[in-house]
């Protein structure tokens, strides 16, 4: 990208985007996979075209346009559990930029498009999920205000000496 193009624009997606928007996920998901992510990209494309259908359909994805090119989107919900809360909450479930277009705010305009998003819509608070070894998300997250909330813990079953750091340091 050069320099003087354009900053690209925040808005709504389209159904005509949801095929490009997949390709996205698909690159977010390989991606995720360096930091032990489970999911499978490309075995779940046609999964998350239906599942960004869904987001598009109740106004939760947005993308980033540069001119008739999809440069990065984001997609949240608002939270719908059995139990009864002190707060709304809605949820930030996906959100990634082209590495081509990184460093230029353009994932900053979409986390807070994605905010004010599910402000209108009464949420309190938006929660996230990110890789526990993705340093650079975890800084980028924390920069714009984001705390750690819960934590999310694992450990294999299938391999349980894997993970077993607990008996090498009361060695």
């Amino acid at each position: 990208m050069h320099p003087n193009d354009p900053q690209p624009t925040i808005e709504p997606a389209a159904r005509d985007d949801l095929d490009r928007l997949a390709e996205l996920w698909v690159r977010l998901a390989r991606d995720q996979r360096q930091y032990d992510a489970a999911v499978r990209a490309d075995a779940n494309r046609e999964t998350m075209r239906e599942t960004l259908a869904a987001y598009q359909v109740n106004d939760g994805l947005l993308v980033a346009r540069a001119g008739e090119t999809i440069v990065g989107f984001a997609s949240v919900t608002v939270e719908h559990g059995s139990l009864e809360l002190d707060t709304d909450r809605g949820l930030l479930s996906n959100i990634y930029v082209k590495p081509d277009y990184r460093d230029r705010g353009i994932g900053t305009a979409l986390l807070e498009a994605a905010e004010e998003s599910l402000a209108r819509r009464g949420v309190d608070v938006m929660l996230l999920e990110v890789m526990a070894d993705n340093e650079s998300a975890r800084r980028f997250y924390r920069r714009e205000g984001y705390d750690e909330f819960r934590v999310t813990m694992g450990r294999s079953l299938t391999d349980p000496e894997e993970n077993d750091t607990h008996s090498k340091e009361d060695g």
